[in-house]
């Protein structure tokens, strides 16, 4: 055995991110593995184009809605691999939609390819514990089994969340249902009023899709949904990307903020 602690010749050192890598070597790679699997998931649901490659993974789930059609970085992009990378996202995504790009690093920059930075968003994880013992007055949560409840849950996402535009039947469809994914609406007062999904991959949850309408914020209803998200496995940590808004919202849920990830958008042709 010998006694240096440098590498010998041709050995190697893995950074992470080779593909043979299991999802549970490092908390960031479970994060960035549950973050890919979500695009696809709900392109394979919807019956859309989506792609996944050794670099990223990507879907085109509708026309319109800064954040309808996500693409994730699934390992370090160098500034020189940037254009061949954004020119194979653009084979998916047409022109005339847009895309929101997350990057679960820090670089490099996109701007001079045409994308605009959104931020550096906080990745955010909660560990397992119990969460609250019941939902505020009159609020009601119900999970979306059929696609009666997928439709309405569907009709609050696209009111409440950056999908304006978004046709029924093009966000949330029956066969999401059918896979690692699950669908919570919210009530208030009898009214649909929230909505928050689940996607379970690489030994994680991930809170995807949370959206409240106006008209019942400040009710706790967005809130119960997330709950039942962020809890769908109580045994597995739940992650989300936030914004710095939401950031006090989900610290006082249990989460805590590990480290900033950058979105990007690549704006539609006009």
């Amino acid at each position: 055995m010998s006694d240096s602690i440098v590498p010998g010749e041709g050995e190697h050192l893995t950074n992470g991110w080779e593909a043979d890598v299991p999802p549970d070597d490092t908390l960031k790679r479970r994060a960035v593995l549950v973050h890919a699997g979500w695009p696809i998931a709900v392109a394979r649901a919807l019956g859309v184009p989506h792609r996944r490659t050794g670099r990223w993974a990507g879907a085109v789930v509708g026309a319109a809605g800064e954040l309808s059609n996500p693409v994730v970085l699934t390992r370090p992009l160098a500034t020189e691999d940037a254009a061949d990378l954004l020119a194979e996202v653009a084979d998916l995504v047409p022109p005339t939609s847009p895309y929101f790009l997350l990057n679960p690093w820090l670089t490099p920059d996109l701007a001079p390819h045409g994308l605009v930075l959104l931020g550096h968003p906080p990745l955010m994880v909660r560990f397992p514990a119990p969460g609250p013992a019941g939902d505020p007055d009159g609020v009601w949560v119900v999970e979306a089994t059929d696609p009666e409840t997928l439709a309405v849950a569907e009709r609050v996402l696209i009111e409440g969340y950056p999908m304006v535009g978004a046709r029924p039947g093009s966000v949330l469809r029956a066969g999401l249902l059918d896979g690692a994914t699950r669908v919570w609406l919210g009530y208030v007062d009898g009214e649909p009023a929230s909505v928050a999904c689940a996607h379970q991959a690489a030994g994680a949850t991930l809170v995807e899709y949370v959206a409240a309408l106006p008209s019942a914020r400040g009710r706790g209803a967005g809130a119960a949904v997330t709950w039942r998200a962020t809890l769908a496995d109580p045994a597995a940590p739940a992650m989300l990307v936030a914004s710095d808004d939401g950031w006090p919202t989900y610290e006082r849920m249990g989460y805590l903020a590990i480290e900033r990830w950058t979105g990007w958008l690549r704006p539609a042709a006009s």
